[in-house]
């Protein structure tokens, strides 16, 4: 059974209450400290994101730090179903991945630039070997292993990532 969440109309609604938000401006993150906002669920919390592929969303942490990058889902004893780890880069790169002190195999998308995969692979625990995109990404999404393949999620798909407040 798939936890994931079903978010298909989450972009319109959030377009909508940021537009009525009271004091909204036209910076980017207009009305994302409103506490209203955020305590309505219409963005993610601080230091997540919704990433949205094929009408399921994964809720991901993000990694967007080479500290954060480099500890990943180290120690974790299991990764729950509709979750799992964004990681950011500042550009578009191949990407090199390990699974040192990671204890559940996990499944890896690389995405481009343009928020779509382009290689998706498994990673076995507490290996050292490298996993290496097949494709320059800049952004890579971990989640359990066999998940991209029960949703039917492949090299292709279109991704959506909703970036919770910074």
């Amino acid at each position: 059974m798939t936890r994931s969440l079903r978010l298909t109309s989450l972009p319109v609604l959030f377009l909508a209450l940021v537009l009525t938000a009271p004091g909204c401006g036209t910076d980017d993150q207009a009305g994302w400290d409103d506490p209203d906002v955020a305590e309505i669920g219409t963005i993610p919390p601080r230091g997540s994101a919704w990433v949205v592929l094929n009408g399921d969303t994964v809720v991901a942490e993000v990694a967007d730090t080479p500290e954060a990058r480099e500890e990943g889902l180290m120690h974790r004893t299991e990764i729950p179903d509709g979750t799992g780890m964004l990681f950011v880069f500042d550009d578009e790169d191949t990407r090199q991945f390990w699974m040192r002190n990671t204890y559940v195999p996990l499944d890896i998308a690389f995405l481009n630039r343009e928020q779509e995969i382009v290689d998706i692979q498994q990673m076995e625990p507490e290996t050292e070997e490298f996993t290496e995109s097949a494709a320059p990404a800049m952004f890579a999404l971990e989640v359990r292993a066999g998940w991209f393949e029960e949703q039917g999620i492949e090299p292709g798909t279109p991704v959506e990532i909703i970036f919770g407040r910074r």
